[in-house]
């Protein structure tokens, strides 16, 4: 089995398969997201003002969307209840009317994991390419795929979205930059599904108003990687984000005094960005780890990702998860999401699980 299918497989899972974290406890899980509401981020949060966002009369948040348009690069921000509505909204504000389609990775979130909102929401067709190096979809690839022509036949293609990064592997920018000059060059709008954008910066030492350049609408999470309760914001140009609040307030996501969670978020901005390097070393390191002591590695670890196949030990991914939890870590089968709450002794332990099988065999 290749490796490409070995991660369909993976996706497959996730989509099948419940999440088996109920609660957070003092065990040293790797899946968790950040514990939300730190003492810090609490205090900072009951410090928000309490005014009505539905009429853009909540300080706080017009304050965090102007600070986040000036990061981006872009004209203006919208705060939005999570990443698969800040997509979809994108998405929508950026197709007109039907026909159309939208390309992006046969990986990519909005394709596999957002219930099918492309077609719901836009009524548009996706079409999904894989990448033909194996790690990140090339102009070429999107060259193949890509309706430009008005044969009415055919769904036209009005939109690229590119995710960064894709299952932990960062984009390289000059092939983003040379798919955003094609796409511009022949009508079609550009959107990023920057939910994990966070760590590219980090990986890059790109900023993210550089990362954001090359596209008309981006999404990006605040809470994954970077440890906010709830929330991603979408920015593109004034026209874009005022049609887009009209989107946002027809899908259901107008909220009223949200002054409190985009203050969380912006305390998270200020003080958890920097912590995310941890994330990635600490994921590295598990990888080399587990790599040692036989567990087969799928694909690089670029940034906090780690995929991998136990059964190269000779033991089942259910065998191999009972013992994780026996020493007190729960585990997705096939990935390893790090974050900077994780702990040396969590790695520690989960290493000595595998290292525990191979003297066994």
């Amino acid at each position: 089995m290749s490796v490409c299918q070995q991660l369909e497989n993976i996706a497959r899972d996730f989509r099948c398969k419940p999440n088996p974290l109920k609660k957070h406890t003092n065990t040293p899980k790797l899946t968790l997201s950040p514990l939300p509401f730190t003492d810090g981020m609490l205090s900072y949060a009951f410090k928000a003002s309490r005014g009505d966002d539905v009429y853009e009369e909540d300080d706080s948040t017009n304050e965090f969307q102007a600070k986040f348009a000036e990061l981006t690069g872009k004209q203006d921000a919208l705060f939005c209840i999570s990443g698969t509505m800040a997509n979809q909204i994108g998405l929508r504000t950026n197709l007109q009317q039907p026909p159309h389609s939208v390309i992006c990775d046969s990986r990519a979130h909005i394709y596999r994991f957002e219930a099918g909102g492309v077609a719901y929401h836009s009524q548009a067709q996706v079409i999904p390419v894989t990448p033909s190096n194996g790690h990140h979809l090339t102009l070429e690839d999107i060259q193949k795929a890509a309706v430009i022509d008005e044969n009415i036949h055919y769904a036209t293609t009005r939109v690229i979205a590119l995710e960064n990064a894709t299952g932990g592997l960062i984009y390289p920018q000059e092939e983003i930059k040379r798919i955003s000059e094609w796409a511009h060059a022949n009508g079609l709008l550009m959107h990023l599904d920057g939910a994990r954008l966070w760590n590219v910066h980090i990986a890059t030492g790109l900023s993210v108003k550089e990362l954001c350049e090359p596209f008309d609408s981006v999404s990006v999470c605040l809470s994954k990687g970077l440890g906010a309760p709830i929330g991603s914001v979408l920015v593109g140009s004034k026209s874009f984000i005022k049609k887009a609040t009209w989107f946002r307030k027809l899908f259901g996501g107008g909220v009223r005094q949200c002054g409190f969670v985009v203050a969380a978020a912006d305390y998270a901005l200020q003080h958890n960005l920097p912590l995310i390097e941890r994330s990635h070393q600490l994921a590295k390191r598990l990888s080399i780890g587990l790599e040692n002591a036989g567990v087969k590695i799928l694909s690089p670890v670029e940034s906090s990702m780690v995929f991998y196949d136990p059964t190269s030990l000779g033991v089942s991914s259910q065998e191999f998860n009972t013992r994780a939890k026996a020493a007190g870590i729960t585990l997705r089968p096939g990935r390893i999401v790090l974050h900077f709450q994780n702990t040396d002794d969590a790695i520690d332990k989960l290493v000595a699980v595998a290292e525990s099988f191979s003297k066994q065999h």
